[in-house]
């Protein structure tokens, strides 16, 4: 899975419509093209990818009166949300997923009910719980990684990235079921997106070929 699909589908459901300037902008804004391959022409190439797909509406819309190409304004479809809604619950689900899809997934997170989320996140935990069962049929953490020689220590990290994982899950999981954050239904949520026209101190300011077009 990719975190760039979950990823432009939030910023384009947040806004109801944008053009790629605006997602990118957001995802900046978010500092996605930090800890994801959330970089502008990626950005660009999955709204377009998606709008072939159906799962984006595209809208042309009228130049501005300073000159330059019409832009295109996307905007989600039920299949679209279908989908963000999919890769929404795996990426919290799924144990064995890269951060960046994780963490696009935290991002996302309150647009579900509290109490989805604190079953996903349990499940989460099973997963890693099995998944270290099965680390551990073969490797003895208490007998030290020498046990196996130098390869011991791909054994070793593993486990200890299990056993943090699971604690760290067991805490959110901890401060959302104690009433943390505003999730779905439960009143105003959290803005995430900036507001056509303001300011984002994050923004890379590094022009992309694509910034005009999409």
């Amino acid at each position: 899975m990719s975190a760039i699909r979950l990823l432009v589908l939030f910023a384009v459901r947040q806004h109801g419509r944008a053009h790629g300037y605006q997602v990118r902008n957001d995802l900046e804004y978010w500092g996605a093209h930090e800890w994801s391959n959330a970089k502008p022409g990626s950005i660009y190439h999955a709204l377009k990818q998606m709008a072939k797909q159906g799962l984006l509406l595209a809208h042309e819309v009228a130049p501005s009166t300073a000159g330059g190409p019409p832009r295109t304004e996307y905007e989600i479809t039920d299949a679209g949300r279908a989908e963000y809604f999919r890769l929404l619950r795996e990426s919290l689900t799924s144990y064995d997923q890269r951060t960046d899809v994780l963490s696009a997934g935290l991002g996302s997170m309150v647009d579900l009910p509290r109490a989805e989320v604190v079953e996903l996140l349990k499940e989460r935990v099973a997963g890693i719980e099995a998944w270290r069962a099965a680390v551990t049929e073969n490797y003895v953490p208490e007998e030290g990684p020498g046990q196996l020689g130098h390869i011991g220590e791909i054994m070793n990290l593993w486990v200890h990235s299990a056993d943090t994982g699971a604690e760290w899950t067991r805490g959110l999981i901890r401060r959302v079921e104690g009433g943390a954050y505003t999730f779905a239904g439960e009143g105003e949520p959290f803005v995430g997106v900036l507001a056509e026209g303001q300011e984002n101190p994050y923004a890379t300011g590094i022009p992309d070929d694509g910034d005009q077009r999409p």
